[in-house]
């Protein structure tokens, strides 16, 4: 089953919509929106420079590691115990709704990363994960033409 082709800007646009109202109440420390807002800053490098292989990385990384600090950000500072108002807990749902919603994004920001040329291998001794490049024959190097005859070959004169 093909994936749509999603564009890198609505899924900026929808985690940043997700943290600014995530970010709406005091539950939630300013940690947690310095490190979504700056991701989604790289995400935004990675949308004008469509070429580049380190933009997109940096934000997937970058998205993947927003993942373990909403993690640890929700489950430190959410109190189920007390008594929320409908701003709190309208804020931390939506928190918990970008936080389900980023390993979807990490897919589609990775299917894109290979779109751009990227190849991700994973090395660990014997143990290779990724395409093998031992066949790999560049097609863009040719061997260079001689200038000059080679003197070994003797002409045949013409009889």
């Amino acid at each position: 089953m093909e994936l749509p082709a999603v564009n890198l800007k609505a899924i900026i646009l929808v985690h940043w919509l997700l943290t600014v109202w995530g970010c709406m109440s005091h539950v939630l420390p300013a940690s947690y929106a310095w490190g979504n807002f700056s991701v989604l800053a790289v995400g935004i490098w990675a949308i004008v420079q469509r070429d580049s292989l380190d933009a997109i990385i940096v934000f997937l990384t970058g998205l993947q590691l927003t993942v373990l600090t909403d993690i640890i950000h929700i489950s430190v500072f959410y109190h189920p115990a007390s008594h929320l108002g409908a701003v709190n807990r309208f804020s931390i749902g939506m928190a918990i709704f970008s936080l389900l919603l980023k390993p979807v994004s990490c897919y589609l920001v990775y299917r894109m990363y290979q779109e751009r040329g990227g190849e991700y291998t994973f090395n660990i001794g014997v143990i290779r994960a990724g395409r093998d490049r031992g066949t790999y024959e560049p097609i863009d190097q040719q061997e260079a033409p001689a200038q000059w005859p080679d003197s070994s070959k003797t002409a045949q004169q013409p009889y």
